[in-house]
């Protein structure tokens, strides 16, 4: 019995063993072949323990419908776009829960539609195929590394102290074959899906103590952080701050237009007034869309968006097939620094001129009526429903969405200085105390 639940906006996630099975991987597999364009699928996994299991039964779907199937075995996400871009295959697929713990697993998906899949799958009236498939393995990480190094000019790079965390993902497998005069310490880069070290998701500041606490002690230049597959990257100041990926989206942002005068560039719908703000005053049109990979992805390719990125760190790059890489977004940014010779303080403290209070997240039991309830009490703000609810004053705004994969609401508060944030974020939170 497949649990539909497991079909998120944006991916398939969930528990393994229970929501996630090898026969639900295998119908997946089925479904894909069903609505994918003809051609090649390309399957790779993540270091999960049950994912090499699930990453075969996958491929077993996709073979008994007969197609063909690259098996690139181990692989950071983003190597997935790469794979289906170059060789202009019908699609793939990547065994892997992101930045979830260890217990959960899932499958993200390129070239095919959530909601369509997953009526395939619940249809199960798949094709009867007389000839089975063929799969090929194939090992593209030097290709791969090869792709993220001609976005920057890393010869000319300064021997930078860094300490990167590879959270025990698919960042460890990866970057050891990245070679630039950087003088790095690696900290966990041990493939381990049951995550001992800490969760694999650099967003949440909890998972930094020991990144923050080396570049400190050992005064490092700077320091980068990989979520558990590895398409995500945030850094991590000399002053062991956060850049988080809002900022990294205007600090790239303005380097963009630099190369690409005019160029138009997509953003997340919460992300701070800095973005649209860096992206206008150097002559660029700024694009808001709602959170999530598919709906950057779309803007970016109806726009020919140069770059795209979304506060949770996912950076977008039109010469990487419209789509993100946490390696890119990490290796862009150091050449930004390498070229104008500022330090990552430098550069944080003069794109962080708001006072922001990050994503909090609200369980919420009806996030409709907590949503009506924001919409009424503050109607004489501007208001619009372009991703859940934003509001905008002078001198303030936030933003209030339902999550795309959990029962939460999302709150994002930004203002011009940190005691009108206070104000605000205790009124909000008030206020929800009681429909939440």
């Amino acid at each position: 019995m497949i649990n539909p639940d497991v079909f998120k906006a944006y991916d398939i996630r969930g528990v393994a063993d229970s929501e996630i099975t090898p026969e639900l991987c295998e119908q997946v597999g089925r479904g894909l072949s069903e609505i994918l364009d003809e051609g090649i699928v390309a399957v790779g996994r993540d270091m999960r323990p049950d994912s090499a299991e699930y990453a075969q039964a996958l491929i077993n779907g996709l073979v008994a419908q007969g197609r063909q199937v690259w098996d690139l075995g181990l692989i950071p996400t983003d190597m997935i776009y790469f794979a289906v871009g170059k060789y202009k295959m019908a699609g793939g697929a990547v065994v892997t829960a992101s930045h979830n713990p260890g217990e959960y697993n899932g499958i993200k998906i390129v070239g095919a539609e959530i909601l369509e899949l997953k009526k395939a799958v619940e249809a199960n009236n798949f094709t009867e195929i007389l000839q089975h498939g063929t799969i090929q393995e194939k090992d593209l990480k030097h290709e791969w590394v090869d792709h993220a190094l001609s976005f920057v000019d890393s010869g000319s790079w300064p021997s930078y102290k860094v300490a990167i965390d590879a959270s025990n993902g698919m960042a460890g497998l990866i970057l050891p074959l990245v070679k630039t005069p950087l003088k790095v310490t690696e900290l966990f880069y041990e493939l381990d899906g049951t995550f001992p070290n800490h969760a694999p998701n650099p967003v949440n500041p909890q998972n930094l103590t020991e990144l923050m606490a080396t570049i400190k002690k050992d005064q490092f230049d700077f320091g980068v952080a990989f979520d558990g597959d590895g398409d995500r990257a945030i850094l991590v100041d000399n002053k062991g701050r956060i850049v988080n990926g809002t900022l990294l989206t205007a600090i790239i942002a303005a380097d963009v237009l630099q190369k690409h005068p005019g160029a138009s560039i997509v953003y997340s719908a919460a992300m701070s007034n800095i973005v649209p703000e860096t992206i206008e005053k150097l002559g660029g049109k700024a694009i808001r869309v709602p959170v999530g990979h598919s709906n950057i992805e779309a803007a970016m390719r109806e726009h020919q968006a140069e770059f795209g990125g979304e506060h949770s760190g996912h950076l977008y790059f039109k010469e990487n097939f419209y789509a993100g890489s946490g390696l890119i977004g990490a290796l862009t940014t150091i050449d930004i620094l390498a070229r104008n010779g500022k330090t990552l303080a430098e550069l944080h403290d003069e794109y962080n001129v708001y006072a922001n209070s990050g994503e909090i997240n609200i369980p919420a039991s009806d996030v409709d009526i907590a949503l009506k309830k924001l919409a009424d009490t503050f109607q004489d703000g501007s208001q619009d429903r372009l991703d859940g609810l934003t509001v905008r004053y002078a001198d303030w705004w936030f933003n209030a969405r339902p999550s795309n994969t959990e029962p939460l609401l999302r709150l994002s508060i930004e203002a011009n200085d940190q005691e009108l944030l206070q104000t605000h974020q205790q009124e909000i939170l008030s206020l929800l105390d009681t429909y939440v």
